[in-house]
Formats: structure tokens, C-alpha cells, sequence
């Protein structure tokens, strides 16, 4: 890090809110800015659907899974990984309890407008947590009201929002677009539009990757 000079960062996390190694990108990256409190940096959720086919109400996430993994070993041992790293990270991830696999839109959309208020992250927490350890359905609008209420919005206001389809078609463009760009998997993180990194890497390894982009970008003009 250089020394006498303001040191700041945007990043750009793309991820799906029904996505458990999201949920881990999310409090990964929240760590490693722990590790660099002097860095002034700013984590911006970017809407990514895996599933934007998915009716609004939902399906049956078992057989979601079934249909989408067959081999139950595979699903058995995959979901045993991400549980413990989710405890590593702080987290309960209740994954074969969940009922419901949403589309995803409408939860993107409640953390735009959050993001808007300055409650970003209370949004992004509050979905995730009601999704992977609440059990709650994250595509009813009741339940987004609900979160968004906590995470300091007003909740009628969101029932609103949602009832009226704000800004469905630009959160359903902005995922689309992340697919048009050449993300594939998330979580995709991309530092100060310089150091793209993608996957739920650890904290350590995330803070070298933040490292280097905020030695490019004050790193003196070559003469």
C-alpha cells in the first residue's frame, strides 16, 4: 500500500441471492475490506440470475435440484462442503430445508432500491439470511416487505414497488447483461472496473487481489 495517499476502491460483486457460494463471495469480501480498514472501499451488488426462467411463484426446490443435479452423492457431498465453509464464514446454511426456489428478480430489484436509500448491505443480508437459514420464501412479496422494513425501508412503499413491477425489466436487463459480458459463474467480483476475480475466494486471497488493484490505481504516471 502506498503511504500519504487516499486509497480507494469500487467493487463490483455479481451474484445471485439464492446462490450459497454468493453468500460466501459476500461475507468473504466483507472480511478482507476488514483487513484494509484504511482503504475507502465501496461493494456495489450487481444482479446475476442463474434461473431467470423460473415462474415468480416459485418451485419446489428439492425437486429443483433433483432434476437440475441427479447424482445425489454429488448433491449430498456438495452441500456438506458449503455448510462447513458457511460456518467458517459465520453462517447457517440450512440447504436441504429450504422449500422454495424463487426468481430471483424481484429480490434483486428490493436491493436496488436499498441500495438507492443507503441500506444496501442490510438488504443484502437480510435476503440472504431469510433465504439460506430462515427458510423463508424470498420470492413472496410479503416477505421482501418484510426484509426491506428491517433493512430501514418503508414497507409499504416496497409492496408498492413490487405490485407495480418497478423496475423489473431493468434488473432482469442488468443480469442479462453480466451474461453478455462473459460471467458465467458467481460470484464474480470486478475491482475498481481493472482485476476481475470470480468464485467465493477466502478472504486472504481476496485481500491480494485488492491489494493490486489499489497499487494500480496509485501507482505514480509513468514519465
Amino acid at each position: 500500500m502506498l503511504r500519504g495517499m487516499a486509497a480507494r476502491l469500487q467493487i463490483d460483486l455479481i451474484a445471485d441471492v439464492v446462490c450459497p457460494w454468493c453468500y460466501l463471495g459476500w461475507r468473504n469480501v466483507k472480511a478482507a475490506l476488514a483487513l484494509r480498514p484504511e482503504l475507502e472501499a465501496r461493494v456495489t451488488w450487481r444482479p446475476y440470475q442463474l434461473d431467470p426462467n423460473l415462474p415468480e411463484e416459485g418451485v419446489d426446490r428439492a425437486a429443483y435440484m433433483e432434476a437440475k443435479f441427479p447424482d445425489a452423492e454429488r448433491r449430498r457431498s456438495a452441500a456438506e462442503t458449503l455448510t462447513e465453509l458457511g460456518r467458517q464464514a459465520g453462517l447457517e446454511l440450512k440447504l436441504a430445508e429450504i422449500p422454495r426456489a424463487p426468481n430471483t428478480n424481484a429480490a434483486h430489484r428490493l436491493i436496488r432500491w436499498a441500495r438507492g436509500a443507503g441500506r444496501q448491505d442490510a438488504a443484502v443480508e437480510g435476503v440472504m439470511r431469510a433465504y439460506f437459514t430462515e427458510l423463508r420464501d424470498i420470492g413472496d412479496p410479503g416477505v421482501l416487505a418484510d426484509i426491506g422494513a428491517d433493512a430501514g425501508l418503508d414497507r409499504l412503499t416496497v409492496l408498492d414497488l413490487l405490485a407495480r413491477g418497478a423496475d423489473r425489466e431493468q434488473t432482469a436487463h442488468d443480469a442479462g447483461m453480466a451474461r453478455e459480458l462473459g460471467v458465467t459463474g458467481v460470484p464474480f467480483y470486478i475491482l475498481d472496473s481493472r482485476l476481475a476475480v470470480m468464485g467465493a475466494e477466502p478472504p486472504e486471497r481476496l485481500v491480494k487481489a485488492i491489494d493490486a488493484a489499489t497499487r494500480e490505481r496509485l501507482a505514480p504516471p509513468m514519465q
